[in-house]
């Protein structure tokens, strides 16, 4: 997949839950060679900002767009990474604040 299709697919995928891309396109496109380079490497676009197993089902709470980007979307205006991000956010409306982890932290033994 290429980068412009990819934000083709997640602009599209932003108008049908109300909310948007990160306005800095550059850093978009930046999340978004993550994400290719994510599913070169493991088979499945985990998310560029977490740690992940290389196992899908493991990971499945952080394939992109996350299980956790719609509670940090309205709890904060943007998702973990930052690629995900409410009107306010992008118009400066709402501050950058660090976003906590929500994702369970994996035991020793892989999960």
């Amino acid at each position: 997949m290429n980068l412009e299709k990819l934000y083709e697919i997640f602009q599209k995928y932003c108008q049908q839950r109300g909310f948007e891309l990160n306005k800095d396109k550059e850093y978009v496109f930046e999340l978004l060679r993550g994400l290719i380079k994510n599913e070169e490497r493991y088979g499945y676009r985990s998310c560029p900002c977490r740690l992940a197993s290389g196992s899908r089902e493991k990971d499945s709470d952080i394939i992109c767009p996350c299980i956790y980007s719609t509670e940090d979307i309205k709890e904060y205006g943007r998702c973990y990474c930052g690629l995900f991000v409410s009107k306010d956010f992008n118009e400066g409306k709402i501050k950058f604040e660090i976003i906590p982890e929500r994702r369970k932290k994996l035991t020793q033994e892989g999960g």
